[in-house]
């Protein structure tokens, strides 16, 4: 399995009532990944507005990791199978001088979110690139 991991890049949000399409990938190729429609609201409002009138699960997310000065520092989407993909958020703390990296299993959904909310950079597996399917 290579580990080797690409930059990859929000390119697009595509909401119906029933799903949300995020485009993610390269300039070479991109990607789909479907998730529910309230998360797509979610990062189309973050993306045109800002912050929501209301926090969502991810700005408390955010505000709790912030609490225990815990950073988000990256994201990467690990592997894909049947259309189905894996991520991990990983985040990083610090006590008495010592960093500390947690690695975390958690649904891409989220982990894309958390990167445009925190503006840390995402990744995936060459592998996983090479498996998707591009999205035109």
């Amino acid at each position: 399995m290579s580990l080797e991991l690409i930059p990859i890049t929000f390119h697009k949000v595509l909401q119906s009532r029933s799903y949300t399409v995020v485009v993610l990938g390269t300039v070479e190729k991109q990607f789909a990944i479907y998730m529910q429609p309230q998360v797509g609201k979610d990062i189309q409002t973050y993306l045109m507005q800002g912050k929501k009138p209301r926090p969502s699960p991810h700005n408390l997310i955010q505000s709790i990791l912030s609490g225990y000065d815990i950073k988000p520092t990256q994201v990467v989407i690990e592997d894909v199978q049947e259309a189905l993909y894996f991520a991990k958020l990983f985040l990083e703390t610090s006590y008495e001088d010592k960093k500390t990296i947690l690695e975390i299993d958690a649904r891409p959904s989220d982990c894309i979110t958390l990167a445009l909310l925190s503006n840390i950079p995402m990744f995936c597996r060459k592998q996983v690139l090479e498996k998707a399917v591009a999205h035109q």
